[in-house]
């Protein structure tokens, strides 16, 4: 029989199998291979404002949900499309989605709410599942 691995973490302890620490040491050398950049903040995943500069994000023009990252940080993945990074930025955008050219603006969710540009007037959807995390961020101001 082989042993319980013991992982410690802030919260506490867990106890992990073998089989479940292999896993484990597979998703922490993917997260430790993903370059730390100001977008990921060295993070999977990160809440963010996503606004779509020339359409609709399922519905609405802006939204602040959950995207992903690429492991070079230069793609973010968000409700099934793939923001490809414009070097230098675009016209409208600093993302274009990759399938239908769209440019997108992407940045971190800010504290006070003053998410969308100050001239624009846009309605920003909260995704249901960031909802909890959006609340926290604005109660720390």
């Amino acid at each position: 029989m082989v042993a319980p691995h013991h992982i410690w973490f802030a919260e506490g302890c867990a106890i992990l199998s073998a089989n479940q620490m292999r896993r484990a040491t597979t998703l922490t050398r993917a997260l430790l291979a993903m370059k730390s950049n100001q977008r990921n903040q060295g993070k999977y995943k990160r809440l963010m404002y996503v606004e779509n500069e020339d359409g609709l994000i399922d519905g609405k023009q802006a939204r602040i949900g959950w995207v992903s990252f690429s492991k070079t940080g230069k793609s973010i993945y968000y409700r099934g499309r793939t923001l490809l990074s414009l070097p230098g930025g675009g016209v409208k955008g600093n993302f274009m989605d990759e399938d239908t050219r769209e440019e997108y603006w992407v940045s971190g969710v800010k504290v006070r709410g003053s998410n969308t540009h100050y001239a624009e007037h846009v309605k920003v959807a909260v995704d249901e599942d960031a909802l909890e995390e959006y609340k926290k961020i604005r109660a720390s101001e």
